[in-house]
């Protein structure tokens, strides 16, 4: 391969890259965001085992929302009413195929658990079009039904990496609950063996009063028998 070769795939890839790292457009931002920021995660899904006989209109898709966005980024420094309509007309078009996507992926991710296809099941749940926050539960209970023949890389050792965190977490807290309860009895029992000891004190000098108190008694008895 030429260095000439070499710099053009550079060049490339960094426009590619400094492109995917802009602000989305700002024109219908509400609407244009929603599919921009999707835009990842379907581009995943030409790796999916189910969508391989689709993969032409898949890939459609993802080029029609590039050129939209190119288009979003233009309309930025010019008003033409009638591109902004244009505009408008593709994002629509757009959002009813990212909710395609999004729909469609979900179904056979619930398809793929019910057929146990386990390659498309660990497909989808790293692709990025599954909820990870809604799914959690759902996916780890599978996992462990499943362990011997799921490959955990990706989503499922990020839960179970999280987990261990909040695991520890938690250990440390009952530790730290654990040991303030120790401490606070240890303290109870401090408080307890001085009370006790004070009280014993306490006796002993009354024990001791009243016998002086009896001697006294006694002696003035003697001298009183004497006369």
């Amino acid at each position: 391969m030429s260095k000439l070769t070499i710099t053009f795939i550079f060049t490339i890839f960094l426009t590619t890259q400094l492109f995917s790292d802009m602000p989305n457009p700002k024109p219908y931002a509400a609407l244009g965001d929603v599919i921009y920021n999707n835009i990842d995660s379907i581009k995943k899904l030409k790796d999916i085992d189910s969508y391989q006989l689709s993969l032409s209109e898949l890939e459609k898709y993802i080029a029609d929302v590039e050129k939209a966005k190119d288009e979003g980024y233009t309309l930025e420094n010019k008003s033409s009413s009638e591109a902004k309509k244009a505009y408008l007309k593709k994002l629509r078009e757009l959002s009813k195929k990212n909710d395609y996507y999004l729909r469609d992926v979900k179904s056979k991710y619930k398809l793929s658990m019910k057929n146990d296809n386990f390659d498309v099941f660990t497909q989808i749940i790293n692709s990025g079009t599954i909820d990870r926050v809604e799914h959690k539960k759902e996916i780890i209970d599978y996992y462990y039904l499943h362990s011997d023949d799921i490959n955990s890389s990706g989503l499922i050792d990020e839960y179970l990496e999280e987990d261990a965190k909040l695991k520890a977490l938690k250990d440390a807290q009952r530790a730290r609950q654990k040991s303030k309860k120790m401490l606070q009895e240890e303290k109870i029992k401090r408080i307890r063996a001085m009370d006790l000891e004070s009280q014993k004190r306490l006796e002993e000098k009354l024990q001791k009063d009243l016998m002086s108190q009896k001697l006294k008694i006694r002696e003035t008895q003697k001298k009183e028998l004497s006369h």
